[in-house]
């Protein structure tokens, strides 16, 4: 019988590159190793974050097993890998999962194929699913994320459907929905499936419906306040607690303003000494413009608290 995941806050990390385009390996290891060092349950590799449509099979599975590999080196093997796994086909999608069990990931994060969304509909979103997930050799998570996959939102009654396949244990939920959240919550349990939050701007709002936790961009930056505002919840400080939600839910619209992606990598580069901005066509580096202004201003301010942690 496959397991969840641990509860708590993942970090899909981002991935730094070099001018030319290839690993910065160097800088990459440094972002897992602060991230693991700032407390954070795990690490998805190859999320959304992680430019995995800009990436070959190769560069994929290479990038699991540096994150293993630097996790072990450096004693956290406690810290688990979900791997996103995500492709249009299902054939694509299962060599993905192999190849991140082969590579060291504990778990599999799986979007659902958007190339013909008039085709996906419900019957075959189950169909495709659970047909990857009979072949996967790991506890698969199902991903779902409307804005990268054509506007594709599965609802609570596709999830919790798809809950009931023995190897299907969870999803990371990056609509937002918390009503949806909870539906889920308050019908599968939490040891049975995972639920979790995909944006750090409703992680204690999902927390308090039943969550798991979150996979959330916003700890590549500010990994150490989102494990305080973890730690307060699980021992019920809800009211200090909610202080810090609000200003993570602030960072986390303010991180999107500064360039996504782009500036994550920016205010990584800028504020902890290692890495660069490059990232992949058609995505665009954070510009000067970006950096600065009232965002920047707002992350600058919770990047000192960071620090301070």
């Amino acid at each position: 019988m496959s397991h969840p995941p641990p509860s708590g806050i993942y970090v899909p990390a981002v991935l730094f590159f070099k001018d030319n385009e290839e690993f910065d390996v160097p800088a990459i290891k440094s972002h897992i190793l602060r991230l693991a060092k700032g407390g954070i349950t795990g690490i998805v590799v190859q999320g959304s974050n992680g430019e995995a449509q800009h990436l070959s099979h190769d560069e994929r599975k290479e990038a699991i097993r540096l994150t293993r590999q630097t996790l072990d080196e450096n004693g956290f093997q406690n810290v688990a890998i979900i791997a996103g796994c995500g492709a249009q086909s299902a054939r694509e999608t299962k060599r993905l999962c192999v190849d991140a069990k082969e590579a060291g990931a504990g778990f599999v994060l799986v979007l659902t194929p958007s190339v013909w969304p008039p085709q996906m509909t419900k019957e075959n979103i189950l169909r495709f699913h659970r047909e990857v997930a009979d072949a996967c050799p790991l506890p698969y998570m199902v991903y779902n994320f409307p804005t990268v996959t054509a506007g594709i939102d599965l609802d609570s009654d596709t999830i919790a459907t798809l809950s009931q396949h023995p190897n299907i244990v969870g999803t990371k939920l990056s609509c937002g929905n918390i009503g949806k959240l909870h539906r889920l919550t308050s019908t599968i349990p939490s040891s049975e499936f995972a639920v979790l939050a995909g944006v750090s701007e409703v992680l204690l709002q999902g927390l308090l419906s039943g969550s798991s936790g979150a996979i959330a961009a916003l700890p590549n930056i500010l990994p150490k306040l989102h494990m305080k505002m973890y730690s307060l919840f699980q021992a019920g400080k809800i009211d200090e607690a909610m202080k810090i939600q609000a200003l993570l839910g602030q960072g986390d619209w303010a991180t999107g303003r500064v360039g996504g992606i782009g500036g994550i990598k920016a205010l990584v580069s800028k504020h902890f000494g290692y890495g660069g901005t490059v990232v992949r066509s058609p995505l665009k580096p954070a510009s000067v413009e970006q950096l600065s202004g009232p965002y920047y201003e707002k992350l600058k301010e919770l990047i000192a608290l960071e620090k301070a942690l």
